[in-house]
């Protein structure tokens, strides 16, 4: 666990001028005090879009920019991020209040926005150490909580209708994903070519839209400092309309995957930790929503897809890593794992 994220000086590639940004914020946003000291740092990671920390006395607000340079018209759109978060927020989901969003690039060299900072803590671990076993089993009791209230909302009433497509997204994702690995490929893995062959042919008619968040795991969760609560959820930045229980699946794939392959469960004692199996926690889930599953190979197919995907998206960072363009030991180290991956997704397929 870590109480709050990493912050560092500003690095030399995202620094802008902190008075064009204050005469920017003295017209819209009025919290910010334009005439007392204020401090901007950046959180580090890799974030493809630079995120700062600024504070002044009794003030912390978190700025998102795009990046500097020539970019993909619909990469780094963080104008959705703001836009999604503003839906939740008004509709009283956890998320970091929205501040203001700037459109005029002359302010810091790229649009931006501005939410408010979530103290708290993040957990990296999902069999959280650091908990007794009631706080354990209230944190899952709360991501399942979140997620179902999440896909519970109708998309319509809450003004995101126009935020992504209604209907075949699995079909367009696995489309999708097998473009970006084909382009990626670096090594050939058959687990991915059988994987490639076969879930084409077994989507669930299932198609219903909620939103989705695309990348719902424990750690882009913030909780209370004192409490098993979820005070925010991080990083929209793969959100879309979606199919909701593929999305949930994302979510419960690491009950499948091991500590060793990645922060997973597989093979621990969940009776001993005070946390729900697999089989318990979808159900709640479930029960919650009031969506079905037709039969358990319907589920088997949204863990195997997800499985796919994640290989796919790791196999783009393996060959980022040898083309230079990521960092080498991390990301080779991760590129590694899109084998053991694909034949554990093909494994499942096996049992069916």
């Amino acid at each position: 666990m870590t109480d709050a994220p990493s912050i560092k000086p500003i690095s030399t590639e995202n620094i802008f001028s902190q008075e064009k940004f204050l005469e920017w914020a003295k017209l819209h946003v009025p919290e910010i005090n334009p005439y007392s000291d204020i401090t901007i740092r950046q959180f580090q990671g890799g974030q493809s879009n630079p995120t700062y920390l600024i504070e002044q006395k009794d003030l912390s607000l978190v700025l998102r920019r795009k990046p500097s340079g020539n970019l993909l018209p619909s990469a780094h759109a963080i104008d959705r991020e703001y836009k999604v978060i503003q839906s939740l927020y008004q509709n009283d989901f956890p998320v970091a209040r929205p501040v203001a969003y700037c459109t005029d690039q002359d302010v810091i060299g790229t649009e931006f926005y501005l939410m408010s900072f979530v103290q708290g803590r993040v957990f990296w671990d999902p069999r959280l150490p650091e908990l007794n076993d009631h706080d354990r089993s209230q944190v899952f009791r709360q991501m399942n909580d979140v997620m179902a209230h999440m896909h519970s909302l109708d998309p319509v009433t809450i003004g995101l209708s126009d935020y992504g497509r209604f209907g075949g997204y699995v079909q367009r994702q696995i489309d999708r994903w097998t473009k970006q690995y084909r382009a990626s490929e670096t090594e050939k893995i058959p687990a991915m070519d059988h994987l490639m062959e076969w879930l084409p042919q077994h989507i669930p008619e299932f198609d219903a839209t909620r939103l989705v968040h695309g990348d719902f795991r424990l750690d882009n969760l913030i909780f209370d400092p004192k409490e098993p609560k979820i005070l925010a959820v991080l990083d929209w930045e793969l959100s879309t309309l979606g199919n909701p229980l593929s999305d949930f699946a994302y979510h419960v794939m690491i009950w499948r995957l091991s500590p060793d392959l990645f922060r997973g469960l597989g093979g621990v004692d969940l009776q001993h930790l005070h946390i729900p199996d697999e089989k318990t926690y979808v159900q709640a889930y479930l029960n919650k929503t009031g969506l079905t599953l037709a039969s358990p190979k319907d589920w088997e197919f949204y863990i195997i897809f997800n499985m796919f995907r994640l290989a796919a998206i790791l196999q783009g960072i393996m060959a980022r890593a040898i083309q230079g363009n990521a960092s080498s030991d991390k990301a080779i180290d991760s590129g590694k794992r899109a084998k053991p991956l694909a034949e554990l997704a093909w494994e499942q397929v096996l049992k069916i």
